[in-house]
């Protein structure tokens, strides 16, 4: 698949190893032995290897390359300990990081942190947030990120030409308010991190081959409606313009102005992305999760992600109900992009 051509290309260029949470899940076993058998990187697998080695062979995977680590067995345990108290700086206590790193999640995040993995994915069993809530506190947000945040990459093949597309944020941000400090100081806008996601979301579109034009949706046009996003719909893209001028990026948008061209030439003929979006912004979590949804299960489209934005490493979520072929393919989105 073309989509995967740069990923793929990365990859052989550098060989990577990513680091599996769930070692004993027969979905991520399956994509290990693929991954290993066509040599596309390193695999580490976590859990008790008696335990992990057995789910293989129950399942029938080869997975003698692969490292399996027990976090409980790690002889450089106590090590990690200390640099996870450093990085925690106060905010956790030796025994809660010890604890913590009893855990494959933790555990995998850190491997990641200190070099020994290039990638991290995981999710198959854990929650979006048991994910997340490591990334953040080990690995954390690289410079100039105020939020974490995710997409979703939408491919499809129609009359023998391929269509991507690009959606964000539909499984990290539930919504957006102003964040302030404790003498109730406005540090970062509602409409800024809306912004931010806008601009990571654009990123990783381009990183996929798209060439982003970005609609910033909302249930009204230009002001047509008022209430609910339609401001922060609106504000984002100035924002958004700040923080990259360059970005062609337009709205607030419904979403028949975003893409139908007949639609834009009505409600907004002067606009560079009207009528020809290929990179949705969703105010709401609410929205951005059906949305994609809708894309995935009516409009025929294979939905590659979550793909998490704005840490300081590649780290990915998957969903709970994933099989073997999207975990294997979101290990070369994630490891390709290490």
């Amino acid at each position: 698949m073309a989509m995967f051509d740069k990923l793929l290309a990365n990859l052989k260029a550098s060989k990577k190893t990513i680091v599996f949470t769930e070692g004993t899940d027969p979905r991520i076993l399956s994509a290990a032995d693929r991954l290993l058998k066509e040599e596309l990187m390193g695999v580490i697998l976590c859990g008790n290897p008696d335990e992990v080695k057995k789910a293989a062979a129950d399942g029938g995977f080869a997975i003698d390359k692969a490292e399996i680590i027990d976090p409980l067995g790690y002889a450089d345990f106590e090590a990690m300990v200390a640099a996870m108290v450093e990085l925690r700086k106060g905010k956790m206590t030796e025994e809660e990081c010890r604890n913590l790193l009893k855990k494959s999640n933790y555990f995998g995040t850190m491997l990641v942190k200190m070099g020994k993995a290039d990638a991290l994915l995981g999710g198959a069993t854990y929650s979006t947030a048991d994910t997340v809530r490591p990334a953040l506190q080990i690995v954390k947000t690289k410079k100039g990120s105020n939020l974490v945040s995710s997409s979703f990459i939408l491919f499809r093949e129609k009359d023998g030409a391929e269509e991507k597309i690009a959606m964000g944020d539909c499984a990290i941000n539930l919504s957006y308010s102003d964040k302030v400090d404790k003498d109730g100081n406005v540090t970062l806008t509602a409409a800024q991190q809306l912004a931010e996601v806008a601009v990571e979301t654009a990123r990783t579109a381009a990183y996929f081959g798209i060439d982003p034009k970005v609609a910033v949706l909302s249930f009204s046009t230009y002001g047509s409606g008022k209430g609910g996003t339609v401001q922060l719909s609106h504000d984002a893209v100035i924002e958004a313009r700040k923080i990259d001028p360059e970005l062609t990026i337009d709205g607030e948008f419904q979403f028949d102005a975003a893409v139908s061209e007949e639609v834009a030439k009505t409600k907004c003929p002067d606009s560079k992305v009207a009528g020809q979006a290929n990179t949705f912004i969703f105010p709401l979590i609410e929205a951005g999760n059906i949305g994609y949804k809708i894309a995935q299960r009516l409009g025929g489209y294979e939905a590659y992600g979550p793909i998490l934005q704005g840490l300081n490493a590649p780290i990915n979520d998957l969903s709970r109900g994933c099989n073997a072929e999207e975990v294997y393919k979101m290990a070369i989105i994630t490891a390709g992009m290490a």
